[in-house]
C-alpha cells in the first residue's frame, strides 16, 4: 500500500513538473496596426480595409525568448482587440459585423477573428472571437497584412482611426527542451 501511494505521488509530481516545463516554452507576441474606417453613407454592404504591413521581426522575437524559428511548434492567435483612437467620442455602435483576415507572401488569406451582431453599448473597445487555427507560417514571415471586412448599420460622419492589437501565443522548444 505504501509503495502504491509513493508511486502515485511520484507520478503526480512528475506530470505537474512536465506541465510547468511546457508552460515555460510558451510566450506571447503582440503586434499593433492601425486602420481607418472612412465616413460614409453606405449601410449593410461589406467594406474592405487593408492594414499597413505589420513587421513581425520574428527572428529577433524568438531570439529574445531563447528559441529559434526552427524550434517553434505552433503559433495561434490568442486575442484580437480593437480600440477607437479617433474621434474622441467615437464608439463601435456603427458596426454590425466585422471579420479580420490575415495574409502573407506565399500563403492564402484566412479568417482569424470576427464579431457578428455587435452590441450597441457605446464601447470604444471590441474583442473579437478568435479562430483556433495554426498561424506559424504567417507570423514567421517578415511581415503580414490584415484585411478587415466590415458591415455598418449606422452612418458615420467622421473617419474612425482604429488600433488593432493582435496577441499570438507561441509554443516553442526553449533551448531545445
Amino acid at each position: 500500500m505504501y509503495k502504491k501511494l509513493l508511486a502515485i505521488i511520484f507520478i503526480s509530481g512528475f506530470l505537474n513538473s512536465c506541465d510547468v516545463v511546457d508552460e515555460l516554452t510558451k510566450f506571447d507576441l503582440t503586434y499593433d496596426t492601425n486602420i481607418i474606417i472612412e465616413s460614409s453613407t453606405v449601410l449593410d454592404l461589406p467594406i474592405n480595409i487593408i492594414s499597413p504591413e505589420v513587421e513581425t521581426n520574428s527572428e529577433q522575437e524568438f531570439d529574445n525568448n531563447n528559441t529559434r524559428v526552427d524550434l517553434v511548434e505552433s503559433i495561434k492567435l490568442r486575442r484580437l482587440k480593437m480600440e477607437i483612437i479617433t474621434p474622441d467620442e467615437g464608439d463601435f455602435n456603427f458596426l454590425n459585423e466585422i471579420r479580420i483576415f490575415i495574409r502573407a507572401d506565399g500563403f492564402e488569406e484566412i479568417l482569424i477573428a470576427s464579431a457578428i451582431t455587435i452590441p450597441e453599448n457605446n464601447s470604444k473597445t471590441l474583442e473579437l472571437d478568435i479562430e483556433n487555427i495554426e498561424l506559424l507560417d504567417y507570423v514567421r514571415q517578415e511581415n503580414y497584412t490584415l484585411r478587415t471586412e466590415t458591415i455598418t448599420d449606422e452612418v458615420i460622419s467622421e473617419n474612425h482611426q482604429i488600433n488593432i492589437e493582435t496577441v499570438f501565443r507561441v509554443d516553442a522548444k526553449i533551448l531545445g527542451i
